[in-house]
């Protein structure tokens, strides 16, 4: 029993410290056990505490814009005179904006499922799972993909003369560019937190940053017959 290699029986709770383990081991290998402690952070009170900080702020920030905005109700819909445009509920201004540009299955069923399905499925990816940078791991082949995915994207939208969702598309892409010419090695603080940050990370900022954007060219550039106008003009 001296050797320090010799196992001892012994009863203990914790299981991390004195672990037990029953292995068959052959000729041609060796028991060996890797373990690595994973950052983890405790649902109560650290996230409950969290989630309700969070939903006092956004209820005070709407109370406040609630009291500095008013939103007066319009009159009673009347068929023989709709208004012109037409513009639903804000919330719903993005897709209204989208059915501008696309045939309306693509618009309003084909799109709004893909992207529902995609953030549904794509945190569970490995890479997301592992919570790693995009770019860390087999960096020629995601940046070929991504440059792949970046171009098909961008051709269906010109193809659609979609200018409008265009452009944060090519910003998110510059970002994620930028990410993979980084490293969490980088001088630079914003570099490495650009390359941290997984694929869900990137496929959630496009996605919010194209519904802020159609919802915002839906609400103050529209006019008449859907038509392009200023904002500061009446």
């Amino acid at each position: 029993m001296s050797d320090p290699k010799d196992f001892i029986a012994g009863m203990d709770s914790n299981a991390r410290k004195s672990p037990r383990r029953v292995v068959f081991v052959t000729r041609r290998t060796s028991a060996q056990v890797k373990a690595t402690d994973e950052d983890q952070i405790q649902t109560y009170p650290e996230v409950l505490f969290r989630a309700v900080v969070a939903i006092e702020v956004l209820t005070i920030a709407l109370v406040g814009v609630a009291l500095l905005f008013n939103a007066p109700l319009e009159g009673l819909a009347d068929p023989s005179h709709t208004p012109n445009p037409a513009k639903a509920p804000w919330y719903f201004l993005g897709l209204q904006e989208m059915l501008h540009y696309f045939p309306p299955v693509v618009a309003g069923v084909l799109v709004p499922t893909l992207v529902v399905i995609a953030l549904v499925v794509i945190p569970y990816f490995n890479i997301n799972v592992e919570a790693e940078g995009v770019f860390l791991k087999d960096r020629k082949r995601r940046i070929l993909i991504f440059y792949t995915a970046t171009a098909a994207l961008c051709l269906f939208l010109l193809f659609f003369d979609v200018y409008v969702a265009l452009v944060p598309t090519l910003i998110v892409a510059g970002f994620m560019g930028l990410a993979a010419q980084s490293s969490p090695k980088s001088p630079s603080p914003f570099r490495r937190y650009l390359a941290a940050k997984p694929l869900s990370f990137w496929i959630m900022t496009w996605f919010l940053f194209e519904l802020a954007v159609l919802t915002a060219v839906g609400t103050f550039f529209r006019g008449p017959g859907w038509s392009w106008v200023l904002a500061w003009r009446s």
